[in-house]
């Protein structure tokens, strides 16, 4: 598998079995006595994504040792459920009415609904971790999910803060999208009992979350709206201090442009009627070139991560992910 055409559906074929276990172990492990819990909960996992969280649990737990194991397949379903509660939360916390192109919890029902269903997702997730009776990966995933709650508000404590640094924006990335990465792969480790490697296994996933989300913000500026499912200039209007935003407002302040008070202006107050000229001002200031050098910066690092892990079909599967993800920038 070294060859530039490599597809998602490519690499999810190398754990193919696995993955078509997991996949129905998803909904499969819900067992909600209230029948509304359980429609928005098939609701929000049948509109799920490409369940990379939990494929990456999956190639992990493969690579550590090359045979079924049930515990690993669960383990990947309870990261899915997770990742989808925090979905939930943010098609909330954003208002959103679709997400990939279908009608959002939130948007079908009602916020409160949405909310509850979340909450109830996260609860069912540690009910199944109980039953692994290992502490230390409850532990992992009890800190992870506090790290990615604290990520949310911390979001939103500089939501419409056009003084938010870049610090500031891999704090928030960091709980938003690295932390689950990391629980998918540590929590493998921790199963396989390779103590030897979670330091390894966090470093791969911390540097590929964070040139994930940075490659997704870069697209909010650059990207096929129809592909990404949201319209350019979505994170703009909604005050969000991505790094694309962060970078352009630092040079236009640096060069003294008098867009730079444009920019903040519409930073702080999220009114972007002239959307097109602002998401110009982005691709012309050099933000972005510097945001993809990050993510390029970030995505070596996983990579690099990987030579200390063994060497076999599945490490090359999560390499794969990693120029996966970054050939969206290319």
């Amino acid at each position: 598998m070294s060859n530039n055409n490599i597809t998602y559906s490519d690499i999810q074929s190398i754990v193919a079995d696995d993955f078509a276990i997991m996949d129905k172990q998803v909904f499969g492990s819900l067992n909600s006595k209230v029948q509304l819990v359980m429609s928005v909960s098939k609701h929000v996992i049948d509109a799920g994504g490409k369940r990379m969280r939990p494929l990456i649990t999956l190639l992990t737990a493969r690579m550590l040792d090359d045979r079924q194991n049930a515990q690993a397949m669960e383990l990947a379903a309870i990261t899915e459920m997770l990742h989808t509660a925090t979905l939930v939360h943010d098609d909330v916390i954003d208002a959103s009415g679709l997400r990939r192109g279908r009608p959002t919890a939130n948007a079908t029902w009602d916020n409160a609904t949405a909310v509850l269903v979340g909450d109830y997702l996260i609860a069912r997730s540690f009910n199944l971790l109980v039953g692994f009776s290992n502490l230390p990966l409850l532990k992992l995933f009890s800190d992870g999910t506090c790290d990615i709650a604290e990520g949310e508000v911390l979001q939103l404590q500089h939501q419409h803060n056009p003084e938010a640094t870049e610090d500031d924006y891999l704090q928030i990335i960091d709980g938003k999208t690295s932390r689950l990465f990391m629980m998918a792969t540590k929590g493998a480790g921790i199963l396989a009992g390779r103590d030897d490697l979670l330091e390894d296994l966090g470093a791969f996933a911390y540097h590929f979350g964070n040139a994930f989300q940075i490659i997704d913000d870069v697209l909010d500026f650059s990207g096929d709206s129809e592909i990404m499912g949201k319209n350019l200039g979505d994170d703009l209007a909604e005050g969000k201090p991505t790094l694309p935003i962060i970078k352009t407002l630092q040079l236009l302040k640096e060069q003294g442009n008098d867009d730079y008070d444009k920019l903040r202006v519409a930073v702080q107050t999220g009114k972007v009627d002239n959307v097109g000229k602002l998401i110009t001002m982005v691709q012309s200031s050099g933000a972005l070139d510097y945001c993809k050098k990050r993510a390029f910066d970030e995505t070596y690092a996983a990579q690099n991560a990987l030579k200390n892990l063994p060497d076999n079909r599945y490490r090359q599967g999560l390499y794969e992910l990693t120029k996966l993800a970054s050939s969206r920038l290319m």
